[in-house]
C-alpha cells in the first residue's frame, strides 16, 4: 500500500465530489496525468484535453435542481491501484428532499502523483 497513491486518490474524489455540485470542474484538472484515460458507460476519454473539451462533464453530476451526497469506502489494491464504492444520495437544492440514490464503483490508477487512469461503474 502506497500511502502517497491512497492520498493523491482521496484528494482527487474529495474534489471530484465538490465539482459534481458546483459544477466547476477547474481545481479537477491539476490532479489529472496529462494522458489520463477516463472511461464511463457513455463514452472513453483519453488525455487531458479531451476530457476539458467535452462540452457536457462526463463525470458524477447531479442534474439542475439536485445535490448529491457521498459516502464512499476506498480500498488500496496496491501497484496504485485505488477502489472506492461511492453510494450517492441525491437530494432537491432548497428543501433537501430525497429525489435518489445510486451506487458507484470508482476505480483510479496513480502514477507519479497524479490520476492517470479513471473509471467509473454502475454498481448495485
Amino acid at each position: 500500500m502506497s500511502v502517497d497513491d491512497l492520498a493523491v486518490a482521496k484528494q482527487f474524489l474529495q474534489t471530484l465530489a465538490a465539482a459534481a455540485n458546483s459544477g466547476d470542474h477547474d481545481a479537477v484538472y491539476p490532479l489529472l496525468a496529462p494522458d489520463v484515460e477516463w472511461l464511463t458507460p457513455q463514452r472513453t476519454l483519453y488525455g487531458l484535453d479531451e476530457v476539458r473539451a467535452q462540452p457536457t462533464w462526463p463525470w458524477l453530476s447531479p442534474r439542475g435542481t439536485l445535490e448529491a451526497e457521498f459516502e464512499e469506502e476506498i480500498s488500496d489494491l496496491g501497484g496504485g491501484r485505488i477502489v472506492s464504492d461511492v453510494h450517492m444520495t441525491y437530494r432537491t437544492k432548497g428543501t433537501g428532499d430525497f429525489a435518489y440514490a445510486r451506487d458507484r464503483r470508482i476505480e483510479l490508477t496513480i502514477r507519479g502523483g497524479k490520476v492517470a487512469r479513471y473509471e467509473l461503474r454502475f454498481a448495485g
